[in-house]
């Protein structure tokens, strides 16, 4: 056996046996290929050997892997989290948009793009954080993103869906570091908590592909998810230090229509997707073979459309909107094991924790009739809103003009 496979297993074999490690895994992963990659250019093949068989040497011996945060340029407000920064002044956003320990890590506009009479299919562009600069940049290279904890690595989906290969990008240098091939083609993508593993949603066509939908009464017609049908198939769950991963069916549910991503649940052992029929917005969670399961006991009353779910703490649960007084938005924050209300905090949809009292939210323009939100950080116990954003410029029924914000923990 070559010594580039005696490593690959050993550390397979030693990260299977570690706990899991904090954000930034990705990044110190890639960090290291990077330098054993210029370690091959600059000595000869003897030394090269040498240097691997030391290097399997540490690993057997738990030795963690190297990161030498040489050549970090990101700006403060991303290295520190406990800072906010705000820019009530930029809708859509161009610099660095965080509060505590989550930052808006990129964000997206949607347009219906027609492919023929009857069928149009929906088209994302994503804006990017550089973490050097801690501006926003436009890559319209990518039908897909995820962005790893600690802000330096994406996962990324080429423009044709569903996809071969994931490719993992250096948000810094805009390149691809690494492309995983799947065994099934994918159209979603979602990191675990702590960056180690990936779910790739695996698909049989383009889960965007929208049909014409006539109403009956006007005659007008929208673009949306053909019903009772889903290309959805499963996913793959995979390591992303060594691209190894596993495949497993969900079998096809009438009720799940055009794109419904699969996610980790907190601790990562578990998947979950949206429940569609009786119980819509609640999650189904299901085990890394695709077998269906019952929910950990905080996660089992939470909404598959409230984003932010379960605080750093585990004891409080992110809920829906509840009341709109005069324009002003309240949502609830619920007990995650009894599911009764706790209290409530400004916002209209809660999108993120940024700690264990504070939240990021979409708080709506009180004094417009039309849904115009804008990024707030709220705080539970008090009634101020603090700006993140501008307002959204265009109102949501054009999806065109709207940008739909992707966050990760810092």
């Amino acid at each position: 056996m070559k010594i580039e496979e005696l490593l690959s297993d050993a550390l397979w074999e030693q990260a299977c046996e570690q706990p899991p490690p904090g954000p930034g895994f990705v990044e110190r992963v890639l960090a290291a290929r990077r330098r054993r990659r210029a370690r091959r250019f600059a000595a000869a093949a003897g030394v090269t050997a040498a240097a691997a068989a030391v290097a399997l040497v540490a690993v057997t011996a738990g030795a963690p892997l190297p990161h030498s945060g040489k050549g970090d340029e990101r700006p403060s407000s991303v290295l520190h989290s406990g800072a906010v920064s705000a820019r009530p002044d930029q809708s859509p956003p161009r610099d660095l948009i965080a509060a505590g320990r989550s930052a808006l890590a990129a964000y997206y506009t949607t347009r219906t793009v027609r492919q023929s009479a009857d069928l149009a299919v929906g088209e994302r562009t994503y804006w990017l954080l550089n973490p050097g600069t801690g501006r926003y940049e436009k890559d319209a290279r990518w039908s897909v993103v995820a962005v790893a904890p600690g802000l330096r690595t994406a996962a990324v989906l080429e423009r044709e869906l569903p996809a071969a290969r994931i490719g993992l990008l250096d948000l810094a240098t805009g390149e691809v570091e690494r492309w995983i091939p799947v065994s099934h083609a994918v159209g979603g993508l979602a990191f675990s908590a702590d960056g180690r593993r990936l779910v790739a949603t695996t698909y049989s066509g383009n889960p965007d592909i929208f049909v014409k939908i006539t109403d009956a009464h006007t005659g007008r017609f929208t673009w949306g998810p053909r019903f009772g049908s889903t290309p959805r198939t499963g996913f793959e769950v995979l390591d992303v230090a060594s691209g190894r991963g596993t495949w497993a069916r969900v079998a096809p549910d009438r009720a799940v229509q055009g794109r419904e991503d699969f996610a980790f649940g907190r601790a990562g052992d578990l998947l979950y997707g949206r429940v569609v029929g009786p119980r819509d917005g609640m999650e189904q969670f299901y085990d890394v073979t695709g077998r269906k399961v019952a929910a950990p006991g905080n996660e089992r009353r939470l909404r598959w459309d409230v984003s932010a779910r379960l605080s750093p703490d585990g004891r409080l649960a992110a809920w829906g909107l509840v009341a709109e007084p005069h324009g002003t938005s309240y949502s609830s924050i619920r007990d995650p094991l009894t599911g009764k209300e706790i209290t409530r905090v400004r916002g209209a949809e809660l999108l993120a924790w940024a700690d264990d009292k504070r939240l990021i939210a979409w708080e709506r323009d009180p004094h417009e009739e039309r849904y115009r939100p804008r990024l707030v950080l709220v705080t539970i116990g008090s009634a101020k809103v603090v700006p993140l954003s501008g307002y959204q410029k265009r109102d949501m029924d054009d999806a065109s003009g709207y940008w739909q914000p992707v966050f990760a923990d810092r």
